[in-house]
């Protein structure tokens, strides 16, 4: 069985987000963050504030950077920042959110690649396990997710993709004049052009945006490995 999704409180605003939505709730449930950046929601903190943009260098090996800095496991990939955190993944197109609650079996396979060593507050069922490798995330989440997500393990390291600029334009905002969601909107539209090359990032971006389209991401439904996608699906 795939490991259960929240704490109480996330779980709880992942819970009222679908009486809101009705069934058809999408499987991304934005949330606010500690600045009381939201959505017109109740509260679901995932605990964290960055007052500041973050110091971030890459991972070696991986188009992935990490701030090595922060007692916080934030990296930012594929033009947008990730946070794990209380046994989630995050979101966000800016460093201190609105921040998305990603399913796990869609979070990508190059963050999920990272090793341990670049978790600067790893969680406690990392102990034990080599700082030279990823984490057991098929041992954690279990067999159907490891089952959807065989082979995100294996790659070949010389065709590694390059790293996404950083969004250094949002160096000059902090939580004195952080902006609020449609300032970021429209901040990024200006002065970022990189477009996102996996589906998570990307439909991050489009929910930001207010685009919400109708997608197996949303609802939940992963294709296995080997399987061809239906147009509009989400690729493993």
């Amino acid at each position: 069985m795939p490991h259960p999704i929240g704490a109480s409180r996330a779980r709880a605003a992942t819970l009222l987000l679908g009486m809101l939505l009705g069934a058809g709730a999408p499987a991304i449930a934005q949330v606010g963050v500690t600045v009381g950046v939201g959505v017109g929601l109740p509260s679901a903190s995932i605990g964290i504030t960055i007052p500041y943009f973050p110091t971030l260098v890459p991972v070696p090996g991986y188009p992935v950077y990490y701030d090595p800095r922060l007692s916080l496991n934030l990296f930012f990939y594929d033009g947008a920042y990730w946070v794990f955190s209380g046994d989630q993944w995050y979101a966000s197109s800016w460093y201190d959110g609105p921040w998305d609650l990603i399913d796990p079996r869609f979070v990508p396979d190059f963050l999920l690649r990272v090793p341990v060593r670049y978790y600067r507050r790893p969680p406690p069922w990392f102990m034990g396990w080599s700082g030279a490798l990823a984490p057991r995330w098929g041992e954690h989440w279990g067999h159907d997710w490891d089952a959807r997500r065989r082979g995100w393990d294996h790659w070949n390291r010389s065709a590694v993709p390059p790293r996404a600029p950083l969004p250094t334009y949002q160096r000059q905002y902090s939580q004195r004049n952080y902006p609020n969601i449609d300032q970021q909107r429209a901040l990024r539209d200006r002065r970022y052009r990189y477009a996102p090359r996996e589906d998570a990032p990307r439909r991050n971006l489009e929910q930001q945006h207010g685009h919400e389209r109708e997608s197996n991401l949303y609802r939940g439904k992963a294709p296995r490995r080997g399987e061809r996608p239906r147009p509009g699906e989400p690729r493993p």
